[in-house]
């Protein structure tokens, strides 16, 4: 989960860059791949752990 956040925090720092200076809008692009990245992992994430509490049951 901590890769998770980390992963939300750097799109926003890279989202919040791009989008302000002059000249760097690919590292708004970059910040929204991250986020979609982020959001993919915590997807899988929630369902590995999904599958594990059902077998223990």
């Amino acid at each position: 989960m901590t890769f998770f956040l980390i992963l939300v925090i750097a799109a926003i720092v890279l989202g919040i860059i791009g989008a302000v200076a002059e000249g760097l809008f690919y590292l708004l692009i970059i910040g929204i791949v991250v986020f979609a990245a982020a959001l993919v992992y915590l997807v899988l994430h929630l369902r590995r752990s999904g599958r594990q509490r059902r077998t223990l049951r």
